[in-house]
């Protein structure tokens, strides 16, 4: 492929994106991922280069292997991996580009929208994983980063502008974080004793992530692909297994109430340890940063107003 023009692509968070245009008139989509900032795929930057190729070879196999249409997965490079590497620190992946009307993070779904992705999720999950596919833990990564942070409140933060902010908010949120960590671990023992069986899952299967098309839904961001219980994409569409009977029907699977609930914990305990491990670092003001923040005073916020109810629903 010869490139004719590329154009920068002011979408998500994270990494950056451009929409590229090559000389035979063929349209694509290309992803340059901040692998220091990659902590979902490895701590530092080379584990996050072998985690990202990892990911990329799952979403690949799914495609090609299995047949998985509504797999966004990155196209080959000269070399026949999915992932080249522009420095120490940035990685280049390039998609086909996809027609149709994305989503937005947060967009509340209609039973009919949540039955086709549920759908989606029901075929993923009855896959062979690819050898490839990254394993999960259930404790996020960088929650040790977080135990840390909170033990060195007294001190002062001076990575960058919002370090010391940073700490303060920390501090004020101490006693209901330390809460929630307790409360992730028993439920964590609970789930680890059921001996349920890991499945592929995407990771992150919210609206944010789906392009409709006329032919469905498209999955796009497989980043964090890996093999964990099906609740870990489930959560994400809701935390009561009543809701959830399609997908039993399709599987012959009830999803764990439990489970439901520790994955929603999951995510904002996982969230609050990629804020705390950036504003304790060095960093500067920026439209990421600034994003960034915004995020943490959030999740902060909703790790205190919600219950995280195991009994098949979450009151908020």
């Amino acid at each position: 492929m010869t490139l004719a023009r590329a154009s920068y692509a002011p979408v998500g968070f994270g990494d950056y994106h451009w929409h590229v245009l090559d000389e035979a008139g063929g349209r694509w989509f290309a992803t340059v991922s901040d692998l220091e900032h990659k902590e979902h795929c490895g701590q530092g930057a080379e584990a996050a280069l072998e985690g990202l190729r990892r990911a990329m070879e799952t979403a690949r196999t799914l495609r090609e292997r299995d047949g998985l249409d509504f797999v966004v997965a990155p196209v080959a490079a000269a070399d026949g991996g999915c992932v080249v590497t522009v420095d120490r620190r940035y990685a280049l992946t390039l998609f086909p580009y996809v027609t149709g009307s994305p989503g937005a993070f947060g967009q509340r779904l209609s039973k009919a929208e949540r039955g086709r992705l549920l759908d989606l999720l029901a075929e993923l999950h009855g896959r062979t994983p690819p050898e490839t596919t990254p394993s999960t833990t259930l404790e996020p990564a960088g929650l040790s980063d977080v135990h840390e942070a909170l033990d060195h409140l007294n001190g002062t933060w001076s990575g960058g502008p919002f370090a010391e902010p940073a700490r303060e908010l920390l501090a004020e949120h101490a006693t209901t974080l330390r809460a929630r960590c307790a409360q992730f671990n028993a439920m964590a023992a609970d789930v680890r004793g059921s001996g349920a069986p890991l499945v592929v899952t995407h990771g992150e299967p919210h609206p944010g992530n789906l392009i409709l098309g006329e032919d469905g839904y498209r999955l796009v961001d497989w980043d964090t692909v890996g093999l964990a219980l099906p609740e870990r994409d489930l959560s994400l569409l809701s935390n009561d297994p009543a809701e959830l009977t399609r997908y039993t029907r399709l599987t012959g699977r009830t999803p764990d109430a439990t489970a439901l609930a520790l994955y929603r914990l999951r995510w904002s305990l996982l969230d609050v340890a990629e804020f705390v491990t950036w504003f304790r670092g060095e960093h500067n003001r920026s439209e990421d940063t600034e994003t960034a923040w915004t995020g943490f005073t959030e999740t902060l916020d909703h790790l205190a107003e919600d219950t995280f109810d195991t009994a098949g629903r979450t009151r908020s």
